[in-house]
């Protein structure tokens, strides 16, 4: 039969089997008595000259009850296992290690440690980070730059100043839990090699004057290639300029750049000031020969049609049809002149020219206004002071 040596456990010697007597294992009575002696021992319990199996003489015995110790023991270790998820974030509970559920917001419980472990994530926290320069953690806006980070080579070969600003948040907290052992860092290396790859396409002039591209989807495909469990919002561009050294020189380009823009917006807003009129004052000129094409057509039409109508008049009576036009010319003669016409064959030697009325109706069909009347008024006094004279001459010659 084999035979083992003595084991301790909890500072207590037990036998081993068969090394009793040979009488087998060992008595469960005896067991809890040991264990009972040693908590009374921790508890000064102490006796001396005895062997730890009776009580030292004068000394009151007590047995310390084992079982509900243990049993509270074991409430206030499962108690641990107690835990509260706050709003916007989740519980990721590991079994010795292994990933075995994600928790919802509220009061859990898992199988206390060493059993389980639970790791509570921050889903909407917005995290911040810079790339280029670090700001004052004092708050007074001050800004360090880092110039690894910072410059940056474009296409056409020129080394750029550029400063980001990158806000992110976490989208899967298994992810975030087993795939991550550095946020911030992860967030950086892959901030660093988008906007590096965007810059390095990208000339110069470009990015100084349009600004940096948007480079938060690549910066999304990086993250997710690696499963980091990580959700970038905002990219924002800081500063973009040139290195100091040669700052002057580019602010001389820029400064030209820009009285260049604004000679082509003077040009652009008087191209919009005065093509507008240009094509309103040529649809109104061509809407102006239109209407007097129509009018001297139709003028000519109808005198087509009056000359047509006299014809044939004029063929069923012509000389009436002559007396008749004859007649009509000389009432449009006569009404739009100023001469007055005197009959010499009726032998009267008293002439009176009724000047008040010869005067309001020429003034009344002046066109030009007061101005034109009083000097067609003169021409008509002068006129008819010359056919006054002309009869005087020729009755006197009479």
């Amino acid at each position: 039969m084999i035979k083992l040596r003595q084991f301790k456990f909890l500072g207590l010697k037990f036998p081993a089997f068969g090394q009793k007597n040979n009488e087998g294992p060992p008595d469960l009575d005896e067991v809890l008595r040991d264990i009972s002696q040693k908590i009374n021992n921790l508890f000064g319990k102490k006796g001396a000259g005895n062997n730890g199996n009776n009580p030292p003489s004068g000394a009151k015995e007590f047995d310390v009850p084992v079982l509900p110790i243990l049993a509270l023991i074991g409430v206030i270790w499962m108690a641990t296992g107690f835990y509260i998820v706050d709003q916007g974030s989740l519980g990721v509970v590991q079994r010795f290690g292994k990933f075995t559920v994600t928790t919802e917001p509220g009061p859990r419980w898992h199988w206390p440690f060493p059993i389980e472990t639970k790791t509570i994530v921050n889903m909407e926290q917005v995290r911040r980070l810079e790339v280029g320069y670090r700001s004052s953690s004092e708050g007074s806006g001050a800004k360090t730059k880092v110039p690894n980070e910072a410059l940056m080579l474009t296409e056409d070969e020129n080394i750029i100043d550029m400063q980001v600003a990158v806000q992110y948040k976490l989208k899967n907290a298994v992810h975030y839990v087993f795939s991550n052992r550095d946020t911030d860092k992860a967030v950086m290396s892959a901030a660093e090699t988008a906007i590096r790859e965007v810059v390095g396409k990208s000339k110069l002039d470009d990015l100084l004057q349009k600004g940096l591209p948007d480079t938060s989807a690549r910066m999304q495909a990086i993250l997710d290639s690696y499963q980091t469990g990580i959700q970038i919002t905002s990219v924002s561009r800081q500063k973009g300029a040139a290195p100091e050294q040669v700052k002057e020189a580019f602010d001389d380009v820029n400064r030209a750049n820009q009285d260049y823009q604004r000679q082509i917006n003077l040009g652009q807003a008087y191209a919009n000031d005065v093509i507008p009129k240009a094509r309103g004052n040529a649809s109104r000129l061509s809407a102006e020969a239109a209407g007097y094409k129509l009018k001297v057509e139709s003028e000519a039409t109808g005198n087509a049609s009056r000359f047509e109508q006299i014809l044939a008049q004029y063929n069923k009576a012509p000389e009436v049809t002559r007396q008749r036009l004859y007649l009509d010319a000389q009432e449009q003669i006569m009404s739009s002149t100023s001469k007055v016409l005197v009959d010499q064959k009726g032998g009267n030697s008293l002439l009176y020219l009724p000047l008040d009325k010869l005067m309001a109706v020429s003034g009344a069909s002046a066109p030009n206004g007061a101005v034109a009347a009083s000097a067609n008024s003169a021409r008509e006094n002068e006129v008819m002071q010359e056919d006054t004279r002309e009869l005087s001459r020729d009755r006197d010659g009479r």
